[in-house]
């Protein structure tokens, strides 16, 4: 098992109101050392949703994401705030996003993105026996809400309309688990 590297010096190097950028001075066990840069880490995690309309249908949103300048097809999903439990948080978002709440949410797998860089987790939940609710967000518009039938998902997931990673790992993890005979057409 490898040694991990000595912290040496740990400075903020940029901030902004969502972000602030870290350099982390460290020495390995042989010796070297390096400047690695980092989102600090400050939030309470986050967490995805897939919500089960009923037995045979997935509710997707579509919402305008800022890094690509676009309108994308992903999961519900958002921070889990101070004193929420992930499933707290996976009930409020998707009233917020989707206009459901649901009776019955548990936990699939927690997943880390681009974790050199960030200690990011989000923790992907599967959200039945929905009823309709919706809270007030933080989204500026009314999100599109897309009903899939999960015996298209597979296609969907290949499909272009379908692009964000950690969505596609999130369902082929609960399609694994729950619905191997979905992935084995």
């Amino acid at each position: 098992m490898p040694i991990k590297p000595t912290l040496l010096k740990k400075r903020s190097v940029a901030r902004s109101r969502l972000f602030e950028v870290e350099a982390l001075d460290l020495q390995f066990s042989n010796g070297a050392t390096r400047t690695y840069e980092r989102l600090a880490p400050k939030r309470h995690g986050a967490v995805m949703v897939i919500a089960l309309q009923d037995a045979d249908t997935v509710l997707l949103i579509r919402e305008y994401a800022a890094g690509f300048d676009d309108y994308l097809l992903t999961l519900p999903k958002g921070l889990i705030d101070p004193g929420e439990t992930a499933s707290e948080a996976a009930n409020r978002e998707l009233k917020e996003e989707t206009g459901f709440g649901a009776r019955q949410i548990r936990p699939i797998k927690s997943l880390t993105t681009s974790p050199n860089y960030m200690s990011h987790r989000i923790e992907v939940l599967v959200a039945e026996e929905l009823y309709p609710e919706r809270l007030p967000g933080d989204e500026p518009e009314e999100l599109e809400v897309v009903p899939c039938p999960i015996s298209e998902l597979p296609l969907l997931m290949a499909s272009a309309e379908l692009e964000e990673a950690r969505v596609i790992a999130a369902l082929m993890l609960w399609l694994h688990q729950e619905r191997p005979e979905v992935l084995c057409r």
